[in-house]
């Protein structure tokens, strides 16, 4: 059987420890590959070996130099797109459809975007008088923070990850990278890329795992590790906060959420729903930008139900192959009895079951799958867990609301604030409902557009830091002042 390594200095490696477990196709259920289980010895040669890229030509290396490097690293996925398609759809489940329009594709433009983002960075510089009338100049430049542990999700993998690596590299730095263990694959056939496009052993590392007492806990413990950046749950985000505590190290932190949609009277219907479809259910509502609340106003509100249940009747659930499929399986089947968990207390909390609530009859040959019916829900109260905790699933409850203050209030009483959708023809309102829902990310009118260059990042409890454009560069680096007397 396949056998899944780690990445460390160039090299790919078994552990020490003789350990593995199992990957699972979560569309059939099957044992696909064996995945080395790295322990400490593997983390902290991992951390070593960036620690001597670092020291070595990386950082010393030109903008241009490396830009060019990272191009390289894009085109080379792009020339091996139907192997990461192939390796991203086994892991996850997701059509391939789906994955061959934004995963792979965004995960080859990552590199591009900041490579040449980081050519146009300015900084600072100003002139100030001195007593002995000579003057002086201050100016700041930008220098690599150093190791970076990358501890990426299985929602989106090769994208995520990428959206981490990408502006780490272009600014000069080295990694040590955690997949999600569900998803291992692309990120250990990313290293074969980077060798292929010339960068140095050592700058591009992979540790493959589990996070408590495996390679995310021993990473995030290592105290030669400079910062790190991390996309999940909350209470893992708060793990690595308390172990970075330790030396001060920095973390941007990309959490959980409970995202609310806003949808006024006035809206163009056809728009509200076909993007509240996809909000609420697309990989399978395995999306921390998606839509788990839904605030209807009251005079449409029955129209909208409505017809939102045609559309998610009409979802086609399938494997990757599928041509027709546009809803594949939860990533596993533990993530399946803890969506099912809600699905069975939204109906002991007296919901309304709109569509779905259940698992789908699959094929034979499918039936050990981590398969799921896409759900939707009216009546549940305000203390609900349902409607109060992230789900990730492909699920939404709708609830009427009487004015734009209750809409507001509705989307801010939980402790997330990730993203918002609001769906209005009136631009006065969409700006000042925008400027109050507190969320890092709302949409107006759309959901998903996403411009590279822009601050990606939550509030309250769904985050801290933003990245990208400058943002991501700002953290991959350190701004340095210098003083120089005239």
């Amino acid at each position: 059987m396949k056998e899944v390594k780690h990445y460390i200095n160039g090299q790919y490696v078994g552990s020490a420890s003789g350990r593995m477990f199992d990957n699972i196709n979560p569309a059939t259920g099957e044992v696909i590959s064996q995945v080395h289980e790295a322990g400490e010895a593997e983390v902290d040669a991992a951390v070593k070996a960036a620690r001597a890229a670092l020291k070595g030509p990386w950082s010393k290396m030109t903008i241009d130099q490396r830009s060019k490097i990272l191009h390289a690293v894009a085109d080379g996925i792009n020339a091996r797109f139907d192997e990461f398609l192939e390796a991203e759809c086994a892991d996850t489940g997701k059509p391939k459809s789906l994955a061959s329009h934004i995963d792979i594709p965004r995960g080859a433009a990552n590199f591009k975007v900041f490579a040449d983002m980081v050519k146009n960075v300015a900084t600072e510089a100003f002139e100030m008088a001195t007593p002995d009338g000579t003057g002086a100049l201050n100016y700041a430049v930008r220098r690599p923070k150093g190791v970076i542990g990358v501890i990426s999700p299985w929602n989106l993998p090769l994208l995520l990850m990428t959206w981490k690596v990408g502006p780490a590299l272009a600014c000069g730095n080295t990694v040590v990278v955690k997949p999600s263990e569900e998803t291992p694959t692309t990120t250990a056939l990313l290293g074969e890329v980077m060798k292929d496009a010339g960068v140095p052993d050592g700058v591009f590392n992979v540790v493959q795992g589990y996070g408590g007492d495996s390679a995310g806990a021993f990473l995030t413990a290592h105290p030669d590790v400079d910062g790190y950046t991390f996309t999940g749950e909350t209470r893992t985000g708060e793990l690595i906060m308390q172990n970075a505590a330790k030396g001060v190290r920095d973390i941007s932190l990309e959490l959980g959420g409970k995202n609310a949609g806003i949808v006024f009277a006035d809206c163009d219907m056809d728009k509200a729903i076909e993007g509240t479809m996809r909000s609420a259910f697309a990989n399978c509502g395995q999306v921390c930008l998606g839509t788990e609340r839904v605030y209807v106003e009251r005079s449409i509100f029955d129209e909208f139900v409505s017809r939102l249940k045609v559309e998610a009747e009409k979802l086609v659930i399938g494997p990757p192959d599928d041509a027709a499929a546009n809803l594949g399986p939860l990533i596993s089947q533990k993530q399946r009895d803890k969506v099912l968990s809600y699905y069975q207390q939204a109906v002991n909390d007296g919901a309304t079951v709109v569509t779905g609530g259940g698992i789908p009859d699959m094929p034979d040959a499918l039936k050990n799958g981590s398969w799921i019916q896409p759900t939707i829900w009216t009546g549940l109260s305000d203390d609900s867990a349902v409607i109060n905790e992230e789900i990730f699933g492909p699920c939404c409850h709708i609830q009427p609301f009487d004015s734009e203050e209750e809409a507001i209030a509705q989307a801010n009483r939980l402790p997330y604030g990730l993203a918002s959708a609001i769906w209005t023809e009136n631009l006065s309102r969409a700006a000042r409902v925008a400027g109050q829902v507190e969320a890092g990310i709302v949409w107006v009118n759309s959901w998903f557009l996403r411009d590279l260059r822009t601050a990606f990042g939550g509030s309250k409890q769904s985050g801290i830091g933003r990245e990208g454009g400058e943002h991501s560069l700002e953290f991959y680096t350190e701004l340095k002042n210098i003083c120089l007397k005239l």
